[in-house]
């Protein structure tokens, strides 16, 4: 049975989706950020080789490759950002 999470594109990452949010459905076997990502980017071709650098953070907490996402409700994908 698959999950559904809120997940929010900032920068450079929304251009490439083309929102700024959406309610995104997750299979039960994604259970870390790392699968997350993975499957963010089969489901997301134009994000596939582009989250390399991508911060995660998971209801508004930043959160490592290996972190679980059981009970998540919101996922943050946060690229780096440059300035001058």
């Amino acid at each position: 049975m698959a999950r559904v999470v809120q997940v929010l594109y900032f920068a450079a990452l929304r251009e490439l989706v083309g929102v700024s949010e959406e309610a995104l459905e997750v299979p039960e076997s994604v259970r870390t950020v790392r699968e997350f990502v993975q499957h963010l980017q089969r489901v997301r071709p134009t994000l596939s080789g582009k989250m390399a650098s991508v911060r995660v953070a998971l209801d508004e907490a930043f959160a490592e490759d290996s972190a679980a996402l059981a009970g998540v409700q919101t996922i943050a994908l946060i690229p780096p950002v440059a300035g001058g």
